[in-house]
């Protein structure tokens, strides 16, 4: 490495360095304040069946993660919807090698209590999937499918929670 190539170097990463501290996060205190305890003030409704479960712990976790439970101000309420298709099947044996697992949810944010009680203040829905391989064991197909839920519900309460953060962010 030559001696500009070096000076290249170390002027980049000196520039990186002094920019570093002018990234904010869009969704962050200094942006919008209040935010974060608007996020942890929405009450999450259980879902039901297994993806629900995933969806819901996520959910909690990503708005709520100090532990804290303050008086809850919101309601999120989820309604989700799974289909599994198998788009190509193995000749030989007639079965399925492969299969795409599809989740929808739509869902609401809405007030608990104040003037407005019950108003929905967001609606929505978000759509992801994921897809695994089958095999002929029924073990290994079982929790292939369980981690592709996994893996719909992290992207879906990825989405579900920057939407409602954008929401809480006109409010406040």
């Amino acid at each position: 490495m030559s001696w500009s190539d070096r000076v290249r170097a170390l002027a980049a990463l000196a520039l990186a360095a002094a920019l570093s501290g002018c990234f904010q996060p869009i969704y962050g205190e200094a942006a919008h304040p209040g935010l974060v305890q608007a996020m942890r003030e929405v009450e999450v409704e259980p879902v039901p069946d297994r993806i629900g479960h995933y969806l819901t712990d996520e959910l909690i976790s990503r708005m709520n993660g100090s532990g804290a439970t303050p008086t809850p101000k919101y309601k999120l309420t989820i309604h989700i919807s799974q289909s599994v298709t198998t788009p190509t099947i193995e000749s030989q044996i007639q079965t399925a090698d492969a299969a795409t697992v599809t989740g929808t949810a739509l869902f609401a944010l809405s007030r608990i209590d104040g003037p407005k009680k019950d108003s929905v203040i967001y609606t929505g829905s978000a759509t992801n999937s994921a897809v695994y391989d089958r095999t002929l064991q029924s073990y290994a197909d079982l929790r292939a499918g369980r981690d592709a839920e996994i893996r719909i519900a992290h992207s879906l309460a990825d989405e579900i929670e920057l939407r409602v953060a954008g929401a809480l962010s006109k409010l406040n």
